[in-house]
């Protein structure tokens, strides 16, 4: 059975364990989170874990698919375009995954057809199975052996998780492969379903029939898991876990029930508290050195930090788990409002990361967060908008327009249920949306009013990443408003491109700077195409993963990053500052204060404080290694001075002295003879001021 590079049967490595979840019924239940739990719970028990994402769609990798067809890419080290469940997994069990951590059917299948042509089968017929079945077992068995953690040991425990649900055909292929893999593991596999209790009408009835024809799908596939977590927006009563367990073969004491909690990061105790840790170390022989009784105080008070009501007192009959999720500090009470100006506003997951990343670092600074999303079309004037179809990498990308406004939320205040974050969205009700429709100039003095009210509401600006020209416009003019009304200020990748066109344009007269990403012909290009760029493939192949930023001394980018001189960040992008207006930007005042290796790539930009009191554009992606433990410097820094607190850290005031207020800054500023063209803003924006003042 070893004629092909792929064997029909293979011994796997006894001391890994694997533990594989799937999905019934719909998808985004939350395996990924429910994966991230497991894997923090087993971590936290002693054990090295690593984790695995199979997506079962065709594509290679995320990366060419636009952020409203798939969310946030996620980008890791190695430069991988990833699925955003990876970051889950990396925020959660602080590990540094690779590229081939994410399986996909692209994937294998490029694998299985670059080994047929090779001539390594050896003329067999190459078919699903064994030749892609082999070849996904062999891929998960390789990766789990990666180190992750920084060390050079190999995991002890692999995390699976199987995108999609049961029963879709694109998923039969990795369920195959995932029987046969239980084989060949036998004990050291452990198998997670979650599946759906959907709760139906006004009377709220349980229903477990979805669930049940879930679990006929996984046994005529021939798998029969271990433990099953029912979702369900209420505590599952003891008789559905009891009908489900008839049905799944599964006992009544490996039916867990996941309902609804104010954030994800109650659901690691949720689990432990009903025994998930003791059934994985018993059924799968975990050694009795490790301890299933784990204790998570950390993650149990951020998950009191997000919840709004204040926790019980501690009583003297509370039980042990009682008292470790009750005896932590009440919720903070101060709100930052940030304003995030962005391309991919109709669907928040594009923007992911950032809000994890912003959400940790208020958690740091015992704030609470409200987020306001702010489409950055509707900054520009109406009658000037783009819309040039090619937001994504690549052109898969789909326009706003495009969207069925059905699917969208259909309140300006709404509530994100998975972290807790207050949240303002543009969007109307259906029937509001419906009467604008039909007078369009009405919809967009709407939008564009509605818009600046809420640039000038907020506390901190931040605009993040993204590609295409549509909305280019109105991030300059955001950009513009920070800068010139003080307001604190964090651009990263294409906020930071706009940020540098934004200061080309209005300080330094340069009339009409801009990208050649936007305008190949612009009389001053203040970001250009990278030299080693490739502008025929799309795939793989921009500025992607970890680089080195050498930080400049006295700059508030040392200052963040806590003195280091030298910090490794990951990228995503192929157009760059134009190296030859370096110098001329730095001498009207903006310093470029984080360079590549050979100070040739600018990495980081910002004012100096006496000008701003924090103006900070970054060309990487800090988002993509923050965690809930660990807050991105940049995000400290944005969060800190929109709230105060930077500017009462006594090392700040050591090194950059005591920041006035906002407003006398602004008077000084107006007053400056050097900062004369501020005053001579945008006609429109000036107008548009005075016009929302005036009411």
């Amino acid at each position: 059975m070893c004629d092909s590079p792929t064997s029909e049967y293979r011994a796997t490595n006894p001391d890994m364990k694997y533990v594989i979840i799937t999905g019934g019924v719909v998808s985004g239940l939350g395996k990924g989170i429910t994966a991230s739990s497991i894997g923090l719970l087993l971590k936290t028990s002693g054990l090295r874990v690593t984790a695995i994402k199979i997506d079962p769609y065709l594509n290679i990798d995320a990366g060419t698919m636009s952020p409203y067809e798939h969310g946030e890419v996620f980008v890791l080290d190695d430069g991988g375009e990833v699925d955003l469940d990876l970051g889950n997994y990396e925020r959660f069990l602080n590990v540094t995954l690779t590229r081939d951590h994410n399986i996909t059917t692209g994937k294998v299948y490029q694998r299985v057809l670059d080994t047929e042509r090779r001539g390594d089968y050896l003329g067999k017929t190459v078919q699903m199975v064994p030749h892609c079945t082999n070849c996904i077992q062999d891929w998960i068995e390789r990766v789990a052996h990666i180190p992750v953690d920084g060390t050079s040991q190999c995991p002890q425990v692999c995390i699976i998780e199987l995108g999609g649900t049961v029963g879709d055909i694109e998923s039969m292929i990795f369920l195959e492969a995932i029987r046969q893999f239980k084989f060949r593991c036998g004990s050291n596999l452990f198998h997670v379903h979650v599946s759906l209790i959907p709760c139906l009408g006004n009377v709220g009835e349980l229903k477990s029939k979805p669930t049940q024809h879930s679990m006929v799908q996984l046994r005529a596939a021939g798998l029969i898991p271990d433990v099953v977590v029912l979702r369900c927006t209420q505590k599952v009563p003891q008789h559905i876990m009891n009908k489900v367990s008839i049905y799944s073969m599964v006992p009544t004491s490996n039916i867990i029930g996941v309902h609804d909690v104010a954030n994800i990061y109650h659901v690691p105790q949720l689990l432990l508290q009903q025994g998930l840790t003791h059934i994985i170390f018993k059924l799968m022989g975990i050694a009795q050195e490790y301890d299933a009784d784990v204790t998570i105080d950390e993650w149990n008070r951020i998950a009191q930090q997000l919840t709004d009501h204040k926790p019980k007192p501690v009583t003297s009959t509370a039980t042990e788990s009682e008292k470790k999720t009750l005896s932590f500090e009440p919720s903070p009470s101060h709100t930052i409002t940030i304003g995030i100006v962005g391309k991919y506003t109709g669907l928040t997951d594009s923007y992911l990361s950032v809000t994890k990343a912003l959400l940790s670092a208020a958690l740091e600074s015992r704030l609470k967060l409200k987020i306001i999303w702010i489409e950055s079309t509707h900054l520009e004037p109406p009658g000037t908008r783009v819309d040039d179809g090619n937001d994504g990498e690549g052109n898969a990308a789909a326009e706003e327009e495009e969207m069925d406004v059905e699917t969208s939320p259909s309140v300006e205040h709404t509530k994100d249920s998975v972290h807790n974050i207050s949240i303002e969205m543009d969007n109307l009700s259906p029937k509001k949306k419906q009467a604008l429709l039909e007078k369009h100039r009405d919809e967009s003095l709407y939008q564009y009013h509605t818009a600046w009210n809420k640039l000038k509401s907020v506390d901190g600006i931040l605009i993040p990443g993204g590609f295409g020209d549509r909305g280019i416009e109105g991030k300059i003019l955001a950009v513009h408003y920070a800068r010139t009304q003080c307001i604190p200020f964090l651009g990263i990748c294409l906020g930071m491109q706009m940020a540098v066109i934004e200061f080309c344009r209005n300080v330094m007269q340069l009339k009409g700077a801009n990208s050649t990403e936007f305008e190949e012909g612009t009389p001053h290009a203040a970001v250009i195409f990278m030299p080693e760029g490739d502008k025929e493939n799309m795939g793989g192949t921009m500025r992607l993963g970890s680089r080195v930023c050498n930080l400049q001394p006295r700059s508030i980018a040392k200052y963040l990053y806590h003195a280091q001189s030298q910090v490794y960040e990951r990228h995503r992008h192929r157009y760059e500052v134009n190296p030859t207006l370096v110098s001329q930007i730095e001498q009207n005042g903006l310093r470029f204060t984080g360079k590549d290796e050979k100070n040739e790539r600018m990495e980081i930009i910002e004012l100096p404080v006496k000008q701003h009191p924090f103006f900070f554009g970054c060309q990487f992606h800090p988002e993509f290694k923050s965690g809930p433990l660990r807050p991105s410097p940049p995000f400290q820094g944005l969060i800190k001075a929109a709230s105060g607190l930077l500017y009462q850290e006594p090392k700040f005031i050591e090194q950059f002295g005591c920041v006035e207020k906002k407003e006398k800054m602004l008077t000084q500023k107006h007053q400056a003879h050097g900062h004369h063209s501020d005053s001579q803003a945008l006609p429109i924006l000036t107008d548009l001021l005075h016009k929302f003042e005036e009411q």
